[in-house]
C-alpha cells in the first residue's frame, strides 16, 4: 500500500516552492504571482503522483501495459501554453520572456518533487530566486523598466512632437511606439508607449505632458 500521508508531504513541499518562487514574481509585479506558481507545482505534482502511483492496482494485470511516463510528458506541453499567454508585444519588445519560462520551470520543479527528488526540486527552487533576483540587479535589460500608455490631444503641427520627443529624449524616457490620427478641429490624437527610465518617476512624466502648452487633454496607464 502508498503510504499517501508521504505523498501529501510531497504536495505539501510543492507548494511552499512554489509560493517561494510567486513570492518573487509579486514583488516585482509580473503577471503570474504566487498562486500561479502555486498552482503550477501543486498541479504538476499531482499528476506526477498518479502517473507513478495511481494505476498501481492494475499493473502487471494480463493485456495491461502502463507506461508511468505518459501523463507526466503531457506536463511539457500543457504548461507551454499556460506561459504562452503570459507573452505578447508591446511596442518594438516582447514582454513575459521570462515568467513563462519561469512558469514551465517550476512546473519541472513540481514533477521533480512529485517524483521524490527534494533535493532536487528545492534546489531548484533557490536557484531560480537567486538567478531571478541578482540578474535583475546586476544586468538591468529593458524588461526591468515600465513602460506607459500615453493618450493625448495636441495641437496638430511637428513643432509639438518633436518638443515632446526632446523632453523624454533629455529625461532619458524611450519612445516605443507612436500612432497619431488627424481630428477635424486641427488637433490630433496621439497614442505612444513609452519606457521609463529608472531614474525618472511617473510623477515627472505627468508633470512633463502637464507644461506642455500644446497638450490640451491626456490620459495615462502604467
Amino acid at each position: 500500500m502508498i503510504d499517501e500521508w508521504s505523498l501529501l508531504t510531497r504536495m505539501a513541499i510543492a507548494v511552499a516552492c512554489g509560493a517561494a518562487i510567486g513570492f518573487e514574481r509579486n514583488q516585482r509585479q509580473k503577471e503570474a504571482g504566487m498562486r500561479t506558481h502555486i498552482m503550477v507545482t501543486l498541479g504538476a505534482t499531482i499528476i506526477v503522483l498518479v502517473s507513478k502511483y495511481g494505476f498501481l492496482d492494475v499493473a502487471g494485470d494480463p493485456g495491461i501495459n502502463v507506461d508511468v511516463s505518459r501523463m507526466a510528458s503531457n506536463i511539457v506541453t500543457g504548461v507551454s501554453f499556460l506561459g504562452a499567454g503570459v507573452i505578447f508585444l508591446r511596442g518594438a519588445f516582447v514582454k513575459g520572456l521570462t515568467t513563462a519560462a519561469g512558469i514551465w520551470t517550476t512546473a519541472g520543479i513540481g514533477c521533480a518533487i512529485g517524483a521524490g527528488m527534494y533535493v532536487i526540486g528545492i534546489s531548484a527552487t533557490v536557484m531560480i530566486i537567486i538567478i531571478q533576483i541578482i540578474l535583475h540587479l546586476l544586468i538591468p535589460g529593458p524588461e526591468n523598466t515600465p513602460t506607459i500608455d500615453i493618450t493625448m490631444k495636441m495641437m496638430r503641427n511637428s513643432v509639438a512632437m518633436e518638443s515632446l520627443k526632446e523632453k523624454f529624449k533629455k529625461e532619458n524616457v524611450v519612445i516605443m511606439s507612436t500612432g497619431i490620427t488627424a481630428n477635424s478641429d486641427g488637433s490630433m490624437q496621439v497614442e505612444m508607449v513609452v519606457r521609463m527610465s529608472k531614474k525618472i518617476s511617473f510623477e515627472k512624466i505627468l508633470s512633463i505632458l502637464e507644461s506642455d502648452e500644446q497638450i490640451t487633454e491626456f490620459s495615462l496607464q502604467a
